[in-house]
């Protein structure tokens, strides 16, 4: 999956086809990137900061300090946690802790879409493809935040648009 995201991330920069292969970790596989000027760079988040850095775009890495410091932290939380889920019980968590991050923000770290954004959007998109509309309800902020990465340029690609509002009718009572 991984492999597939970092491809997607090279059209969203406008960068060509990178040589890709994965190595076992346990009982993952982790994306490995050879690069033609030296060593093979391993990881999700690794390969996709240099990819951000070789298209001249290093504002997706955070534009302050604190701003790169937030995005590593939720690089980090996404191979950590959101790749690490098993159970409708860690997506749950997951989805309540996001819900309650992004209760007061548009984005995962300042006020642009960043490295962070489209990474955990990937991450998210099959388990939020999982969800009821009535799920999709009760964290309403992921939801705000997904819909809106989701219709942001180049990032969606390959994936389905998911649908989170239901057109509702309501009767007019006097």
């Amino acid at each position: 999956m991984a492999v597939e995201e970092l491809c997607a991330l090279e059209k969203c920069l406008g960068l060509k086809a990178g040589k890709y292969s994965s190595r076992a970790q346990g009982n993952r596989q982790i994306p490995v990137l050879q690069i033609n000027k030296g060593p093979s760079l391993v990881g999700l988040a690794t390969i996709a900061s240099h990819l951000a850095t070789e298209a001249k775009k290093e504002e997706l890495l955070g534009v302050s300090t604190e701003e790169k410091a937030i995005v590593q932290q939720w690089l980090e939380y996404r191979i950590t946690r959101i790749d690490k889920l098993s159970s409708k019980e860690d997506v749950r968590s997951i989805l309540k802790d996001l819900n309650l991050y992004l209760e007061d923000k548009v984005y995962m770290a300042g006020n642009k879409i960043t490295l962070a954004d489209i990474l955990i959007y990937y991450g998210l998109h099959p388990i939020i493809a999982d969800l009821s509309v009535q799920e999709k309800e009760t964290c309403i902020n992921v939801s705000r935040w997904f819909s809106h990465i989701q219709h942001y340029s180049g990032v969606r690609q390959h994936l389905p648009s998911l649908v989170f509002i239901k057109n509702r009718i309501y009767t007019n009572i006097h």
